[in-house]
């Protein structure tokens, strides 16, 4: 394996079954390529990993936020553990380096692809947990992922939803969210905005402010909180 000294370094663990880090790097392109050798690819390691990164993530969250309500950690937690966190700590890991790929995701680039990279990051953390316990693996997630959680909180306390919901949206639903002024009234010193915001083809939430932007942002709040949700049924 490249390098695999490096990797350990900047996760700052050295695995004691070096079996489940390989396996954890083993996209299925490679193994469906060589079948005869009854490799395991990371799947199953991803699954936990998901998991695994949802409960820390959680854990982290409470104990840094404790005057934050359930569903403001939700919508916390949607936006740490997307592609685009789980990308931001693949690449400082440079996690691409290690994969082994089938021929045709490298002719492809794969190793640069978010989806791959974002689910290989969730199959390391698996085997993490399988070889290091829980307790070294939230530490190990709490160092890595730090620098999401605090660009999130900036995020947050500029109150800059429609930021969170674009990149959220683009990320998981390959579109981007769109605002229309569905009514405006009141006197001029004194008006009231709706903004419906549009994801894909309908309306999926509505905001109301003192201005477009106030009502923009509101829109997208709520969208925000009601996709968050629907992720954790």
């Amino acid at each position: 394996m490249k390098n695999i000294e490096n990797l350990y370094r900047k996760l700052d663990y050295y695995f004691t079954r070096t079996d489940l880090i390989s396996e954890a790097l083993r996209h299925s392109s490679y193994v469906n390529e060589y079948r005869e050798l009854r490799l395991k690819d990371n799947e199953r390691l991803e699954f936990l990993g998901d998991a695994v990164l949802d409960l820390a993530i959680s854990h982290i969250l409470m104990e840094k936020f404790s005057d934050l309500r359930e569903g403001d950690l939700s919508k916390y937690r949607a936006a740490i553990v997307n592609e685009s966190g789980l990308c931001r700590v693949a690449r400082f890991l440079e996690l691409g380096k290690y994969i082994f790929l089938g021929k045709g995701e490298e002719i492809t680039n794969g190793r640069e692809k978010p989806s791959i990279l974002a689910n290989t990051m969730e199959s390391v953390l698996g085997a993490l947990y399988m070889d290091a316990g829980f307790e070294k693996t939230l530490a190990i997630i709490t160092v890595l992922f730090m620098p999401v959680i605090d660009n999130i909180k900036s995020k947050k306390s500029d109150n800059d939803y429609k930021s969170m919901l674009q990149e959220y949206t683009q990320e998981q639903l390959k579109t981007l969210p769109e605002y229309i002024l569905t009514d405006e009234n009141g006197l001029p010193h004194n008006k009231t905005f709706r903004v419906a915001v549009k994801i894909g083809e309908a309306a999926f939430a509505e905001g109301i402010g003192k201005s477009k932007k106030e009502a923009e942002q509101n829109a997208a709040r709520e969208a925000f909180y009601c996709l968050a949700k629907k992720e954790e049924i």
